[in-house]
């Protein structure tokens, strides 16, 4: 229990703050004046003031952070913000600049994929690990891939067009490609061959365990290897909740705080390089989620200023305040939908 709960705010903690402290340093470049700086939501339970005003917070319940920016309240009543008195538009967040804005809406997501990005290099660069080549040891007969004409032998190029340089690489392939065909590259004897393979549990392929190599990176390569971790992690969130979405991938798959408190004990019990891949893979999940057009996340807050932008009309009125209230209420019932997939798989339902 102890490496669960401090595994949790340390992983969470982390991917949280980084991000908050994203969109703050691009408030404070924009010239906006920064209310409250919160990691956690609800009653504080250490709170202090600095010099500029801002009231720096950690709440009781651990679950996200929040930047509150002066001036935020305006964006549902334009009429509010026009009649305050010069002075008091200074440093208001309808006073920067549309472009300003988009800085400190997209800032928090950089961030994240930052964070990532730093995590990842330095793991390819210090710590070398052991890789399982992608060679096929033995087919299981009379199973998709033996029915599909993979053998003994093979090595797999690619997946579904995704280059596959590990074993590793062909586990991801396969929960990409949930329940649609994959089609595989094989190289043979140097000839290439094309294989697809049909849904199903289990491919049948078995690694070659004695074909592995010890992966030592320069630092281009640790950074390419970083950038690469990144595109595949974001890739794959994609593509499980695009198939949530259509009915292709059970929403059962979906798990909350509850999974990665599990996972972040299990991580910091392991040891240090657990932690962190955990740490950059949550950030990543972090980042995908807040591009989400839902206008209570980044991504929905983009797009209206990206519309603001295009059509120059200021997006406001009280229809703007109820699809903020209906982004909420869909958080929340997607936070109860997660929460009750952990639960049921806590014990077992």
């Amino acid at each position: 229990m102890f490496f669960t709960i401090i595994g949790f705010l340390v992983v969470l903690g982390l991917a949280v703050l980084v991000h908050e402290l994203g969109h703050y340093w691009a408030a404070r470049f924009s010239g906006v004046k920064i209310n409250a700086f919160s990691i956690g939501f609800g009653p504080a339970l250490l709170r202090w003031t600095d010099r500029r005003g801002t009231v720096w917070k950690i709440s009781a319940i651990p679950l996200g952070g929040y930047v509150s920016l002066y001036g935020n309240e305006h964006i549902f009543d334009r009429k509010k913000y026009e009649e305050l008195p010069r002075a008091k538009k200074k440093g208001h967040y309808l006073s920067a600049a549309l472009w300003k804005r988009i800085i400190i809406c997209t800032a928090g997501v950089a961030m994240n994929f930052g964070l990532a990005f730093v995590i990842y290099t330095g793991l390819f660069l210090l710590h070398p690990r052991t890789v399982q080549m992608p060679i096929v040891g033995q087919v299981i007969q009379e199973s998709i891939a033996w029915n599909s004409g993979v053998r003994a032998g093979d090595t797999v190029e690619r997946i579904d067009g995704m280059k596959i340089t590990s074993w590793g690489d062909i586990i991801l392939a396969k929960e990409l490609a949930g329940s649609r065909d994959a089609e595989l590259t094989l190289l043979r004897r140097g000839e290439k061959i094309i294989a697809r393979l049909a849904p199903a549990e289990r491919w049948g392929l078995i690694a070659d365990g004695s074909k592995t190599f010890e992966q030592h990176k320069t630092l281009p390569g640790a950074m390419y290897s970083g950038a690469r971790r990144i595109y595949i992690e974001s890739r794959t969130i994609i593509t499980v909740i695009s198939q949530i979405i259509t009915g292709e991938r059970s929403s059962k798959q979906l798990g909350s705080f509850i999974l990665i408190a599990q996972m972040s004990g299990q991580a910091l019990s392991t040891g240090i390089v657990a932690l962190l891949s955990l740490v950059a893979l949550l950030s990543v999940n972090f980042a995908i989620l807040n591009i989400l057009p839902l206008p209570v996340l980044d991504g929905g807050t983009f797009v209206m200023l990206l519309i603001e932008g295009i059509t120059r009309r200021k997006i406001q009125g009280r229809w703007v305040e109820w699809m903020f209230i209906g982004g909420w209420v869909f958080l929340i019932l997607l936070l109860l939908l997660t929460m009750k997939n952990d639960i049921f798989r806590v014990f077992g339902w």
